[in-house]
């Protein structure tokens, strides 16, 4: 695992463009992307650069259970929004929140990810320790599922809504299993509030109570976190 320290979300989103970029350079094809605030700075890097991913393809880790493509809080909304719309991929993959049978998408999706193994994912990280939607507790060895969303995940999330009855419990997740089978691992923290979960991720025990830690067995994981989420290292 390399820790990379950067001064900011600004920083370190030009660090993990660079990445990309070199990624790519050598033969990456396919993208894992996450929502949420942290890789803002990231795609507003990608959309700003002259790089072509019209050869590319991505897949989300997550989308909120209930939630279509066309609504405003959905996560693919937010891809469109923030990258899709701007940088055009040769093809791009979101769960679908408004599947009438939930157990065929996650079972759709696993077979998407299947056909199109990942290359680099970006990752986020909760709070609690969680990757994806993949909450304490979840298998290090599962796939794509639905999962109930903690209280502090929703309280972390009812930011983006006009008030937290708003937030969906459930969403649609890649597994953990799913995750690690990525080539090249990402991951990026910023803010003081990330603080104690990167501690826990890079100095604490392997544990399910803290979903990001099993990141410590992948080979390849490259940590970018800024100097308050550094603070406890």
């Amino acid at each position: 695992m390399e820790i990379i320290r950067v001064k900011d979300a600004a920083q370190g989103g030009k660090k993990a463009f660079e990445l990309i970029q070199e990624g790519m350079n050598n033969g990456a094809k396919v993208l894992g992307l996450a929502t949420g605030s942290t890789p803002e700075t990231l795609y507003a890097e990608m959309t700003a650069s002259d790089v072509d991913f019209s050869q590319m393809t991505s897949v989300n880790l997550d989308e909120y259970v209930g939630l279509g493509g066309k609504d405003d809080q959905s996560y693919r909304h937010f891809m469109d929004l923030h990258l899709f719309d701007k940088k055009p991929f040769s093809e791009t993959f979101v769960p679908n929140g408004k599947a009438s049978d939930l157990a065929a998408e996650c079972q759709r999706y696993d077979d998407v990810i299947a056909a199109h193994p990942v290359d680099i994912q970006i990752l986020g990280i909760g709070q609690n320790g969680h990757i994806g939607f993949n909450e304490p507790g979840a298998s290090f060895e599962g796939t794509t599922s639905v999962v109930d969303l903690t209280e502090s995940t929703i309280n972390a999330n009812k930011r983006y809504f006009d008030k937290v009855e708003d937030v969906p419990t459930t969403a649609i997740s890649m597994g953990i299993g799913s995750i690690m089978r990525s080539k090249k691992i990402i991951l990026m923290a910023f803010g003081e509030v990330k603080a104690d979960a990167i501690k826990q991720m890079i100095d604490g025990p392997v544990t399910t109570h803290l979903p990001a830690s099993v990141l410590q067995n992948h080979n390849d994981v490259i940590v970018i976190i800024d100097e308050a989420a550094a603070s406890k290292l």
